[in-house]
């Protein structure tokens, strides 16, 4: 007998390579839920909320540089995905989601959580196709398996696929005739002969900027998502190039490589302005350099020459390279570039941002993530929320080599951390170079939000260190207040929570320690990383403490010369 469309989709699933798949279940998805549970396949991960399902997906993308897979049910599981494939959609992160709908035979005519579009109800093919780069009705088996490579196809060049199926549809038997395995998505041809051309040309022109001056490499995250690491580090060598990271691409190269000059951009450093200074040309490798990448770099790169090579253009003005696989874009361009000999320069000792110092309660941000930097064991894994707490992390912490390091920037959703460290805990955890402890650090607001995906972590054992830089506030907000708004209110400071005496209750067995003072710190960090499960960190810190965060810095600074 022929197997179900669920059956189908779970087998297609698993043909992909992918290992686990995250959602929460519900009436109208429950049928895949019922298929996984028959598969030798994919194991199915129940998360609290599908916010974090969704950037469980995301995260297992990014730490596999594959195809992430979220499955929720109709009405409001639907649309709590959105915030998350927004995430990845920005990102360009590669996710399939699949999401139940009622009964076709109910469509329009009053069913329970309708998003046909008919008889006024939301239309979730419009809302959806917002956030992806494909989203397509399953009305009918036989169209399952086109519209199937033809979303993920779309996700693997770069963000979300939706593929909304009612329920009555995931129950039918596939047609006898449609085949069983089908090569989803082969990848593109579209570009591979002006690609070459165009090599030759970007070639020429990093040869004779080479033998005028200094290259300066700035790398973003579409080489990690193109697993491109090993090519931008031969790139880096062949032009003896100065390289600096956008925010959320801190692990591309390794931080204490030949050439690093730091981050660049709202959270950079000095070093790597120095070298843009003195620089005879630019090359973007994998990034658009939004506004988070390039803050303070505007007025050095329109003095300069600049190159892309990427699979966008960037939002400077740059002679661009489209490159939908940078891995073998630079393979290629690497045999045509005439190089020098190479100086070889070290890293650069990086010079940290000067912050106005802090006289409130708690620890400092630079105190906390150097002693977090001390006690990262070998290739760990962090994910950083964005907020105060995530510009520290980005500024002053160094990626272990054979780590991640995400931080959530396209859309800068609260909470995303605690979700996608879980969703690569759990590719990572059984990796071929070994096992990996993932670091998720957020605050405390992230935490009230998604932060009880912690629950996740303990019903699997996983390997996740939860650190939450506690201040009974939404800092940044608070900061914002100070600075914009002359600090006459605030809407962001709570009252004394204390999250890890909670947390230890909650979870019995769950390694939970509060620090509160600064001689705590490093054995509280040690021990928790030493957990071979789940453990959790609540750190004490000021409000009112200001970032590593270079729109702040230069408020104040303006504010301090102002008559």
């Amino acid at each position: 007998m022929p197997g179900r469309v669920v059956d189908y989709l779970v087998d297609m699933i698993a043909d992909l390579g992918i290992t686990h798949l995250f959602g929460v279940d519900g009436a109208n998805i429950e049928d895949v839920y019922d298929a996984i549970f028959d598969a030798n396949g994919p194991v199915g991960i129940v998360a609290k909320h599908e916010f974090s399902a969704a950037t469980m997906a995301d995260g297992y993308a990014r730490s596999t540089g594959g195809l992430g897979v979220v499955v929720a049910t109709s009405g409001g599981g639907a649309m709590n995905l959105v915030a998350g494939l927004a995430e990845s959609y920005t990102s360009r992160v590669p996710v399939l989601a699949l999401i139940g709908q009622p009964p076709t035979g109910l469509e329009g005519h009053g069913a329970f959580q309708d998003s046909s579009g008919l008889a006024e109800s939301i239309d979730a093919t419009a809302l959806f196709a917002t956030v992806s780069r494909y989203c397509a009705r399953v009305e009918d088996p036989a169209e399952l398996p086109e519209q199937f490579a033809a979303a993920v196809a779309a996700a693997k060049d770069g963000g979300p696929a939706v593929l909304l199926i009612p329920k009555d549809v995931q129950q039918q038997a596939m047609p006898i005739h449609v085949p069983h395995r089908e090569n989803a998505a082969e990848p593109s041809a579209a570009h591979s002969g002006p690609r070459h051309r165009a090599t030759a040309e970007l070639a020429d022109e990093l040869t004779a900027a080479r033998r005028t001056g200094k290259i300066v490499i700035i790398a973003g995250d579409q080489v990690a998502r193109d697993d491109a690491r090993a090519e931008l580090a031969h790139l880096v060598a062949a032009l003896d190039a100065s390289i600096g990271l956008a925010p959320d691409a801190k692990d591309v190269y390794p931080n204490t490589g030949p050439g690093y000059r730091g981050v660049a951009g709202s959270m950079g450093h000095a070093e790597l302005l120095e070298a843009l200074r003195s620089a005879s040309a630019c090359l973007l490798v994998g990034t658009r350099l939004p506004v988070t990448a390039r803050a303070g770099l505007d007025a050095l790169l329109t003095e300069l020459p600049v190159l892309s090579v990427g699979v966008l253009p960037p939002h400077p003005a740059a002679n661009h390279l489209h490159a939908p696989d940078l891995a073998a874009t630079i393979a290629d361009l690497l045999t045509r570039i005439d190089t020098a000999p190479a100086r070889g320069e070290a890293a650069a000792q990086l010079t940290p941002m000067p912050v106005p110092p802090a006289d409130g309660p708690g620890l400092r941000y630079r105190a906390v993530v150097e002693a977090i930097q001390r006690e990262l064991p070998s290739g760990a894994d962090i994910f950083a929320d964005a907020g105060n707490t995530g510009a520290a992390v980005v500024h002053y912490l160094r990626v272990p080599e054979g780590g991640r390091f995400v931080v959530a920037l396209g859309m800068g959703g609260m909470g995303y951390a605690f979700g996608a460290g879980i969703g690569s805990a759990f590719a990572r955890r059984h990796a071929a170079d070994g096992p990996h402890r993932t670091i998720v650090i957020a605050g405390d607001g992230s935490f009230y939000m998604h932060g009880m995906e912690l629950h996740t972590a303990v019903e699997h054992d996983l390997p996740v260190t939860f650190v939450v830089f506690n201040n009974n506030a939404h800092a940044m907000c608070v900061t914002r207040e100070q600075l914009y708004y002359r600090d006459r209110y605030s809407f962001n400071r709570f009252r004394t929570a204390r999250l890890g005496p909670g947390i230890a209750a909650m979870f019995p067995g769950l390694p939970a320690r509060t620090v509160a003072e600064p001689g705590e710190l490093a054995g509280a960090l040690r021990d928790s990383v030493a957990a071979t499960g789940p453990s959790f960190l609540e750190i004490l810190c000021d409000p009112d403490e200001i970032p590593p965060f270079q729109p702040f810095l230069s408020t104040i600074d303006a504010s301090r010369s102002t008559p």
